[in-house]
C-alpha cells in the first residue's frame, strides 16, 4: 500500500473525500485551522491545507482494490501523474502532516499577525495605512495608525481592514 495525490475540482475536497471514503477508499484531508471575517466578525474555520489535493492510500498487487472508479468519483478532477506514472507520496511525510495537523488543531492561524501592515477599507479612515496590533473580542481589533504625526490606537470591525502591500 502507497499514498498517492488526488486532485480535486476547485473547493470539492471535502465532496470527494467523503464519495472517495463511501468507496472503501482511505483518504486523508489535512486540514488547518484558519480566522476568517464572517458576517463582521472574526470565526474559525478549518479548511484544507492543500486547496484542491488530497492524499489516497491504495494497494498495487492483484488483491487491491480497483483505481478505475477513482477518476469518476464526484468531487475528483484526477489522480496526479508524473508522465504516466502516478504520483507515490512518502508514508513519512503523511504521518509527520497527521501530528502537525493534530499539534496545531487548537491554534487558528489569525487572519492578521500583530505587527502587521494594513489598510483600513471603510470610514472616515479609508485608504489609510496603520499597523495591526491585536483582536480585542470577536468583533473588534486595535489598529496603531499615524495621525497628526502621532501615534493613534483605533477600534475597528475586522471586516474594515485588508493586508496592505
Amino acid at each position: 500500500m502507497h499514498w498517492y495525490l488526488v486532485h480535486t475540482k476547485p473547493k470539492q475536497e471535502k465532496c470527494a473525500l467523503q464519495n472517495l471514503r463511501q468507496q472503501g477508499y482511505q483518504c486523508y484531508l489535512p486540514m488547518l485551522s484558519v480566522e476568517r471575517v464572517r458576517q463582521g466578525n472574526l470565526v474559525r474555520i478549518d479548511e484544507p491545507l492543500f486547496p484542491r489535493y488530497l492524499f489516497i492510500r491504495l494497494g498495487v498487487d492483484n488483491s487491491a482494490k480497483s483505481w478505475a472508479p477513482i477518476r469518476s468519483t464526484r468531487g475528483v478532477s484526477r489522480l496526479v501523474c508524473f508522465g504516466s506514472e502516478p504520483a507515490k507520496i512518502d508514508n513519512n511525510l503523511i504521518a509527520f502532516l497527521q501530528v502537525q495537523e493534530v499539534s496545531l488543531q487548537n491554534k487558528p492561524e489569525p487572519l492578521f499577525k500583530s505587527g502587521e501592515k494594513i489598510r483600513i477599507t471603510e470610514g472616515a479612515f479609508a485608504g489609510i495605512e496603520g499597523i495591526y496590533q491585536m483582536a480585542e473580542g470577536e468583533s473588534r481589533v486595535m489598529v496603531l495608525i499615524e495621525l497628526l504625526s502621532k501615534p493613534v490606537v483605533m477600534r475597528l470591525s475586522p471586516s474594515s481592514l485588508r493586508k496592505a502591500n
